[in-house]
């Protein structure tokens, strides 16, 4: 039987495209890289940083393994295919727009090209492509080693055929948007993943309820801008015609135990949205459940994370951001008054946008410390080629010293956060589902756990993964992981 190795960078969504692309795959074996046939790189280009990583890790596994055949998809291979089609070891490179033939182009390549249908031609329109570097001075074809499928009509970017289930992911997330049109200034999503589209509500619905009737407990609705769900589909009557209408669907028309909802664009967190939350998500007396509450407790998890990126206004104004500060501490204030006191809030802050201040990061300072945020994923601003930040960058940079003191600030800052916010639910009972523990832990005889408010747990005992239950908080580490054990 053929191995293959699916390694995976990036958001949320690019992992359910690379779980989708290992759900078609199921009649392979899955291995580690070093006994694989094929490796799937599955790529971010969000940042250099990423694009690096994915470069260092195909460079290794071809160092390790000559043998395999390294097919690499997602947001870089999209944005820079012929960087990457001319590194030693790579069989072919499938961008975004391709994503749903990766699985037959990879079985080609595992099985020989005879046991399916002729693959469609590689193609790589020259207009759809953004130079990368100013090293790519030399002639692409010849520097081109491996086909290329990337064009810029992403007709084959959304991989509908792999049901989720229970499995190596407990919680699997299901991409129910691709794409996005916000134009934001430093954002390269656009161009690597086309416009927005929506996957039709039927097939969502399939989706979640064969899941319930797989085992499923959790499941994690994602996209590159989720909130934007069907506006690009034909109305039906009947169906659901927006996002908060699809999330009320699947509470009501399924089983489902557990919905969280990723990332959500704070103008997407609408009126309908929010009393979502408040009717299964949000806050109850002791004795008195509301329609949302279970055994498990809310059917919705009361978790919300919500791209900041600034807390000052004039920066927001220049990513072209559509929201400003106040109206974003709003919609986290409205979403605390539905979810209750026990809601995580969670937000991407960026450092050192072209031209950002010291005056405009304390603001961001001080935007951030007067808001109850439960975690912060923190980044440096990274210049993307072909976006309307990197002349900005080109003509007003911050200065490398500088991001690193603001990023040291708000790290700070952010583990304070985190660390008060956790602690407070020392002595609590909180609703959790066991994951798939590491073997370290395991030794340890302990089980790696997630409550439904989005705080990381080790268990007394070791228990399964995908198992529902309620959990006493005794304690917090030092990474400040909670601890605690079961509390029927």
């Amino acid at each position: 039987m053929a191995g293959v190795h699916i390694e995976h960078f990036g958001c949320r969504a690019a992992r359910a495209d690379g779980e989708a692309i290992a759900g078609v795959l199921r009649t392979f074996a899955e291995r580690q890289p070093l006994a694989s046939d094929v490796v799937v790189v599955n790529t971010c280009s969000v940042t250099a940083e990423a694009d690096r990583a994915a470069r260092a890790f195909i460079r290794r596994a071809h160092r390790r393994n000559p043998e395999a055949k390294i097919v690499v998809t997602g947001c870089y291979a999209q944005r820079a295919p012929e960087e990457l089609a001319g590194m030693a070891g790579v069989a072919a490179v499938v961008g975004n727009s391709h994503k749903a033939l990766a699985p037959e182009i990879i079985f080609h390549l595992s099985c020989g090209a005879g046991q399916t249908a002729p693959l469609p031609p590689a193609l790589v329109p020259a207009e759809s492509l953004l130079s990368s570097s100013a090293a790519s001075a030399a002639p692409v074809q010849a520097r081109i080693q491996a086909p290329i499928w990337v064009d810029d009509r992403f007709a084959h970017s959304f991989l509908e055929e792999a049901q989720l289930a229970p499995g190596a992911q407990t919680r699997p997330n299901l991409k129910i948007q691709e794409g996005c049109g916000n134009r934001c200034t430093f954002c390269v999503i656009p161009f690597t993943r086309g416009p927005s589209k929506s996957l039709p509500h039927a097939v969502v619905l399939r989706q979640v309820e064969a899941f319930v009737a797989a085992g499923g407990n959790e499941l994690v609705l994602s996209g590159i801008n989720l909130g934007r769900w069907g506006r690009d589909l034909h109305p039906e009557p009947g169906a659901p015609a927006t996002f908060a209408a699809l999330a009320r669907a699947i509470i009501e028309q399924t089983a489902l135990p557990r919905l969280r909802l990723s990332s959500i664009e704070p103008m997407d967190w609408d009126d309908e949205l929010i009393a979502l939350m408040r009717e299964y998500g949000g806050c109850r007396q002791p004795g008195s459940p509301s329609a949302g509450s279970g055994r498990w407790g809310g059917r919705l998890a009361r978790h919300a994370h919500l791209p900041l990126q600034s807390g000052s206004d004039a920066v927001l104004r220049r990513m072209h951001r559509r929201y400003r500060p106040w109206h974003y501490a709003e919609k986290a204030a409205s979403l605390a008054r539905a979810a209750g006191s026990d809601l995580t809030l969670g937000a991407d802050v960026m450092v050192g946008f072209p031209g950002e201040t010291d005056r405009e990061f304390e603001e961001t300072l001080a935007f951030v410390r007067s808001l109850p945020f439960g975690y912060l994923h923190l980044f440096p601003f990274s210049p993307r080629p072909g976006t309307r930040a990197w002349p900005l960058h080109a003509a007003s940079p911050v200065p490398p010293h500088a991001i690193e003191e603001r990023m040291a600030a708000l790290r700070a800052l952010a583990a304070e956060k985190t660390r008060a916010h956790r602690a407070r639910f020392i002595g609590s009972r909180l609703p959790a589902i066991t994951l798939r523990t590491p073997a370290s832990l395991a030794a340890q005889g302990r089980t790696a756990a997630l409550t439904e408010n989005f705080l990381p747990l080790e268990l007394e005992g070791r228990l399964p993964a995908n198992q529902l239950l309620h959990v006493r908080v005794t304690g917090l580490n030092p990474e400040f992981v909670l601890s605690g054990g079961e509390n029927p």
